[in-house]
């Protein structure tokens, strides 16, 4: 896919209820989904999950989420860079609403899928949080939706926050190929924030064979990249401006796990 393909400006897929709007046919692909919706002071927001589980994740404010006759209130946070989140999750074929007393914006990472999975209730203090890299490659990974941290059946998303100055997505990696025990294919959405006014970073996407996903973008906060396949890696924060990501990722394998390969022009002296 071409650059303007993979990289989606803030407000590039935005639509009548969402600011992102990031759906299998808008990616040119089978499983991943991401949307961010806004509410105002008292607003609400009810959507039909259809063929795909979700989670709802607070990225700024609280509330409440209804889905399959149950309520979750969702304490929510400052921002994202204030620290872990409580969530959601809202199983396919179910009609959720959620509803902000006080406003905020709401991630609903997506993916297509087989299983019904009960509605469930994801709290903050249960988050794995792990530190990978070291040096100018430090950064913060909160595994509220990883493989092994919480059952979805085909989504898995995380966090990360990469300190000003800092590369992350480190050395770069793929999971394009479906190689038992080796690596995993999984379709990836990449979404940004950045602290700070005027604050940017960088995302790269190199082909892992010929015709493949290619890009360099500059992304500030409200932007998305995609990747559906290649080399995705380094993620570069500005000096001064910590980056945040959002991954959400979804494949079509039988076992659900996150299994990835190493570039390996770029793994000698990696820390």
């Amino acid at each position: 896919m071409t650059q303007n393909e993979l990289y989606v400006p803030k407000g590039g897929s935005a639509g009548a209820q969402y600011t992102v709007d990031i759906d299998p046919k808008r990616a040119g692909w089978t499983y991943s989904s991401l949307r961010v919706v806004e509410l105002a002071p008292g607003g609400t927001h009810t959507f039909t999950a259809g063929d795909s589980e979700w989670i709802v994740l607070p990225l700024e404010g609280g509330c409440t989420v209804e889905a399959d006759g149950k309520e979750f209130q969702l304490l929510g946070r400052e921002s994202v860079f204030a620290g872990v989140s409580d969530f959601a999750y809202v199983p396919r074929d179910a009609q959720a609403t959620i509803a902000s007393g006080v406003g905020g914006r709401f991630a609903l990472a997506g993916a297509k899928c087989e299983r019904r999975l009960p509605a469930r209730y994801g709290p903050a203090p249960e988050v794995p949080v792990e530190d990978r890299g070291s040096g100018t490659q430090l950064r913060h990974v909160r595994n509220f939706a990883s493989a092994d941290a919480f059952d979805c059946d085909k989504l898995i998303a995380v966090e990360v926050i990469t300190p000003g100055g800092n590369w992350s997505s480190y050395p770069p990696h793929k999971h394009d190929e479906n190689r038992p025990g080796v690596e995993a294919e999984l379709e990836e959405i990449y979404y940004f924030e950045i602290d700070g006014p005027n604050g940017f970073g960088y995302q790269r996407v190199s082909p892992s064979r010929e015709g493949g996903s290619d890009v360099l973008a500059e992304v500030r906060s409200g932007d998305a990249v995609l990747v559906p396949d290649g080399w995705h890696g380094p993620s570069v924060a500005q000096p001064g401006h910590d980056m945040y990501y959002l991954n959400v990722m979804a494949g079509p394998g039988e076992t659900r796990e996150w299994r990835i390969c190493f570039h390996p022009d770029h793994t000698e002296g990696y820390r």
